[in-house]
């Protein structure tokens, strides 16, 4: 009986994960498609991995915007093999290159806060132009599948539209929404979201934040003053701050990235637009550069279109079978 019951669930457990990998192949596929005509040509280029084949490679992964620092310290694990005939054939690199690239994207993993009681605050922040607040919204829909009340406040008060584009979502996702005029004060529509979200006892509060300001102020001081304002009402809050990226931006994203990291307390990354861009190496940067752990990747425009991040099925889908 038990082992039935076993059964009965990895079998309904199975197809999710295909379809999870499924999509998550379909999201790299510009990306996988070039790599992996790169990969094929440098093999049939020579008879065995050598220096010359590791080059190649390395001109390959630095064009899918793995980066220059990141390329070196995986190329440098391969020459080793490499020298010492541990890789044999192209099978064998393909194998070795998605072990590294793993790694790469699990070494600063760290699980979000457990809210066992009370709201869990998320801010969302970047630059205008990721998707920080059609994440939002497809944020609101995740958490809602999961059982969870949701509360969406529309703290980017700076934006053209910001405030209306939040309530849509809201709408499509049956989530209220907390706000404020235009060019009102963020953190004043933060404390009527901690406020309501207190009195609602909702488990889940998503907070648009300004990606850029309309004032002389500096905007990473008024992420930090949402971030006390957030702290008088749950002193451990905000339990993470998701920075919003644009992969079709690629490197020149990471510059404007490492501002918000150095200041606004990022716990992890949300990589939108992965399906739109033949770079997709971006997330093994990131993961290295920030050391900050990819937690969503967006990969449409639709509801369901956000995934929870998963380093193996990346790899995996990255470099093909």
């Amino acid at each position: 009986m038990i082992q039935t019951l076993f059964g009965s669930l990895k079998e309904a457990e199975e197809p999710k994960k295909q379809g999870f990998f499924e999509r998550m192949r379909q999201a790299v596929t510009r990306t996988r498609e070039s790599l992996s005509e790169k990969l094929e040509t440098i093999v049939a280029l020579t008879e065995e991995i050598d220096e010359r084949a590791l080059d190649e490679l390395e001109l390959s992964l630095i064009a899918s915007d793995l980066g220059v620092g990141t390329t070196q310290e995986i190329l440098s694990v391969l020459r080793e093999r490499a020298l010492n005939h541990q890789i044999r054939d192209g099978a064998e690199l393909k194998a070795l290159l998605k072990t590294e690239i793993k790694a790469i994207l699990d070494e600063h993993v760290v699980p979000p806060k457990v809210v066992t009681s009370g709201t869990e605050v998320i801010l969302l922040v970047g630059v205008n132009g990721t998707g920080k607040t059609t994440t939002g919204g497809k944020l609101a829909a995740y958490y809602r599948k999961q059982g969870k009340t949701v509360l969406l406040c529309a703290a980017d008060t700076f934006r053209a539209a910001a405030i209306e584009q939040l309530e849509i979502w809201g709408q499509r996702t049956g989530v209220e929404i907390i706000k404020s005029k235009q060019g009102g004060d963020p953190s004043a529509v933060l404390f009527d979201a901690l406020n309501a979200a207190k009195a609602r006892s909702t488990d889940v509060l998503l907070v648009d934040t300004a990606g850029r300001l309309h004032t002389k102020n500096n905007l990473m001081l008024e992420l930090d003053k949402m971030r006390r304002t957030t702290q008088r009402f749950i002193p451990e809050a905000p339990h993470e701050v998701l920075l919003v990226m644009d992969a079709t931006t690629g490197q020149n994203g990471l510059q404007q990235a490492r501002l918000f990291t150095e200041s606004a307390g990022v716990t992890g990354i949300v990589l939108t637009k992965l399906d739109g861009t033949a770079k997709g190496g971006i997330a093994v940067a990131i993961a290295r550069e920030l050391e900050l752990p990819v937690r969503f990747v967006g990969v449409g425009e639709t509801l369901d279109d956000l995934l929870p991040f998963d380093s193996e099925a990346f790899a995996e889908s990255l470099l093909g079978g």
